[in-house]
């Protein structure tokens, strides 16, 4: 008997080392592999790195332009370049087209893109979009391999991805992994959530990446990880395709996503809240409040009211029609489903955009590009319209107008809100353009 089991055990060692190195089929079939896709597949998806000019002082006060400006202090500031890596998909060859994060390239002062054979090429930015965290640069170069997005919704969850991307700027990389969730949110900083969970390794560096389907469709970009140590612990998110194609052609069209606003004021609906709303189908959520003039106020919703669907969508939270509010096309026409006193309603709604919420400065002065205008939330006791956003290198920034500065007067007009900052406009060219603007409880005036 021993002698039988050490000819078996011999026969498993010589037989695993013969395993080392797997043929490429077992009885003429051959071994499975995403070889052939991947090598469609990774030619399209780059390596994004940018530059930062950061400025040192000597001084917190130098920070301040209008300290410098008041006491005539010359500016010349020691600089450093913070460098950052990133990932990208060239989503549109013929146009150069490259979709990567907004958090890869925010701030940058240069943007470079090097692709899979080595080419490196200056990019300019077409466009980018914090709400969803996405961006598209475009390159202008020959010879180039695309991914199109693919229709993301078809996704469920056990269906099998991989991910491809740059972590930690060693190289183009590629992991697999399942579906693990879908529809996930709870991010901090990111207003429309409705990421692909994956299990698929994600770390820095990847963001911007490819989360491909084994038929090498494009279903995802890969924007961010849940990790309590910096590393992937196997929680990964990926802005969908369906939301990525959406954004995208807005940024490529207006430099900006152009969003349409339903009015409406919402919340989940909890089990009391359903008990008392009579209420025995899950999901939907509670009208709260309907501004006045708004898309649902024209289509006669009213507080109480319980969303149900919205453009033939379920809607099982706040957060999910959060969601849906945000890929709607400004001037469409969709169906809104609500229950009033438990029966079942449908209304057509006209989609409009609500620039009394959000407005880009382009579009009010060719001298606030690169400004993003919002409504200052009304829990605030401030008045005027708040800076959300300033692109670096534009005539705002180099004003010393900062995100957070709240506008309280224009050209010595106070405003109240939003709205009030609209009507000011337009400025002619040969007029100066002159903000008072609050920032922590200062005044400062700013000439543009």
């Amino acid at each position: 008997m021993k002698k039988i089991w050490i000819v078996v055990l011999t026969l498993i060692m010589l037989d695993s080392g013969a395993l080392a190195a797997l043929p490429a089929e077992v009885d003429g079939q051959p071994l499975p592999s995403l070889a052939p896709v991947l090598e469609r597949v990774t030619p399209a998806v780059v390596n994004v790195h940018t530059r930062t000019r950061v400025q040192v002082r000597t001084s917190p006060f130098m920070d301040d332009p209008f300290f410098r400006r008041f006491f005539d202090v010359p500016s010349v500031p020691r600089e450093r370049i913070q460098q950052s890596l990133g990932s990208g998909v060239i989503v549109d060859a013929d146009a150069g087209l490259i979709l990567t994060n907004n958090h890869v390239i925010d701030g940058a002062d240069d943007i470079a893109v090097t692709l899979q054979d080595g080419r490196e090429y200056a990019a300019e930015l077409v466009g980018a979009d914090r709400d969803t965290d996405l961006a598209v640069v475009r390159i202008s170069a020959d010879d180039l391999a695309e991914l199109p997005l693919f229709d993301s919704d078809r996704l469920l969850v056990g269906d099998f991805v991989v991910a491809v991307g740059n972590p930690f700027g060693l190289g183009q990389t590629v992991t697999s992994g399942i579906v693990s969730a879908l529809g996930r949110s709870g991010l901090r900083g990111l207003e429309y959530q409705n990421f692909i969970q994956t299990d698929a390794s994600i770390n820095p560096g990847n963001s911007g990446g490819a989360l491909i389907d084994l038929a090498g469709r494009l279903v995802g970009i890969n924007t961010a990880i849940f990790t309590p140590s910096g590393g992937n612990v196997g929680i990964g998110f990926a802005v969908p395709a369906s939301t990525a194609r959406h954004v995208m052609a807005q940024l490529v069209e207006f430099g900006e996503v152009r969003r349409g606003s339903l009015g409406v004021a919402v919340q989940d609906i909890g089990m009391e809240l359903r008990e008392a709303l009579g209420i025995e189908r899950r999901g939907g959520v509670v009208v709260t409040q309907v501004l006045p003039g708004s898309a649902l106020d024209a289509a006669g919703l009213r507080p109480g009211d319980v969303i149900t669907r919205v453009d033939q969508r379920p809607v099982a939270n706040a957060q999910a029609l959060r969601n849906i509010e945000g890929l709607l096309t400004v001037g469409s026409q969709v169906m809104v489903d609500y229950l009033r006193e438990g029966r079942a309603h449908s209304s057509s709604v006209n989609i409009e955009e609500d620039l009394d919420a959000r407005i880009a400065g382009r579009r009010l002065n060719d001298r606030l590009d690169g400004v993003v205008l919002v409504r200052i939330p009304e829990r605030s006791t401030a008045r005027g319209a708040l800076i959300e956003e300033v692109r670096r290198n534009t005539p705002a920034w180099e004003a010393g107008l900062r995100a957070g500065d709240v506008i309280v007067a224009v050209n010595r007009q106070v405003v109240r809100n939003l709205g009030d900052v609209r009507e000011q406009f337009p400025v002619h060219e040969d007029r100066e353009l002159a903000l008072e603007i609050r920032r922590r409880g200062v005044a400062y005036l700013v000439i543009l």
